[in-house]
């Protein structure tokens, strides 16, 4: 098979074995794979693999046909469009993904969205809805609303009936944003003029969360699961104590294949239904083939684009 292999922060197009199926496991060819940020992190060497997946092949998340399966696996996975989130080795032609992770994927969808939906969408459901416990009728405020995951929590926010509050640097994408369910839609600089929120999914880090504590409801929950424009922010923690605030946070990619397993079950029941109708989606910003990685990482790093960054593979 084909991979992208990381030397040393170069990204090289290497043939490599192809990986066998374990028990529990199926092979995947491989039809297009997202870009996220903790693949630039690791291209820095900042943000390893868990154990047992591969050290120099990124990408956490893919779609393709099932060519392969290992022991125990229902056959009736095999040649099924799927996609899925894995600890890392995405991006490249075959790729292992136990069967527990795995989401089919409809005809009607191209492979081009399918690679890039399901980190988004596991992530997003499993903050807003496992742990903010997200109700109908409650304000979130979503920031970083016009990437990967900003766009799927919009959706899955609209779609349990909260009033949804998208935030983004500028006013470019407002009018996409509310096309997807979006009530409001702000910028960064006037997150303080908002009251009343009761649930904020923070994808951008300290500049934001710093604006929007004193703008909560008591009771409000507070999840963070993106720091990208800092990781330190300075917080009044009066305004935690008085309003009876929760502050938490994830990660998805370090978390037990039984955790994530959990995580894919909740999300998938939540998106069979409404893909498979087209009501929900995930847009695209750009689409580069594998042989271009360079490209694709480059633009994935730069500021303003609306939805995900794919690599496309011929299998």
């Amino acid at each position: 098979m084909k991979a992208l292999v990381l030397n040393d922060g170069a990204l090289t197009l290497t043939e490599r074995p192809t990986p066998a199926a374990g028990a529990g496991e199926v092979v995947v060819a491989v039809a297009a794979a997202g870009i996220n940020a903790a693949d630039l992190l690791q291209r820095r060497g900042v943000y390893p693999p868990p154990p047992g997946w591969p050290v120099d092949v990124p990408g956490l998340e893919m779609a393709g046909v099932v060519v392969t399966l290992g022991e125990g696996v229902d056959t009736r996975w095999l040649g099924r469009r799927v996609c899925a989130i894995v600890g890392g080795g995405a991006q490249a032609t075959r790729c292992v993904v136990p069967a527990a992770h795995l989401i089919e994927v409809p005809d009607t969808v191209e492979w081009s969205e399918a690679g890039g939906i399901a980190e988004a969408v596991l992530t997003a459901h499993d903050a807003l809805v496992t742990q903010a416990g997200l109700r109908p009728g409650e304000r979130v405020v979503i920031s970083g609303a016009a990437g990967g995951v900003g766009l799927a929590a919009l959706q899955i926010a609209h779609s349990l009936g909260a009033k949804v509050i998208a935030v983004t640097r500028d006013e470019l994408h407002h009018e996409a944003l509310r096309a997807l369910g979006a009530d409001e839609t702000h910028t960064l600089e006037n997150v303080r003029s908002l009251a009343s929120v009761d649930v904020v999914l923070e994808l951008v880090g300290a500049p934001h969360l710093e604006r929007v504590v004193d703008v909560l409801a008591p009771g409000a929950r507070v999840v963070v699961i993106g720091v990208g424009a800092g990781a330190r922010a300075t917080i009044n923690l009066q305004s935690i104590m008085v309003r009876r605030l929760v502050l938490s946070g994830s990660t998805m990619r370090a978390r037990s294949l039984e955790e994530k397993a959990r995580v894919v079950q909740a999300a998938r029941e939540w998106l069979d239904d409404r893909w498979r109708d087209g009501a929900v989606t995930m847009p695209l910003a750009r689409r580069f083939d594998l042989a271009r990685a360079d490209d694709a990482y480059s633009a994935f790093a730069q500021a303003g684009k609306f939805g995900k960054i794919v690599l496309t593979v011929d299998s």
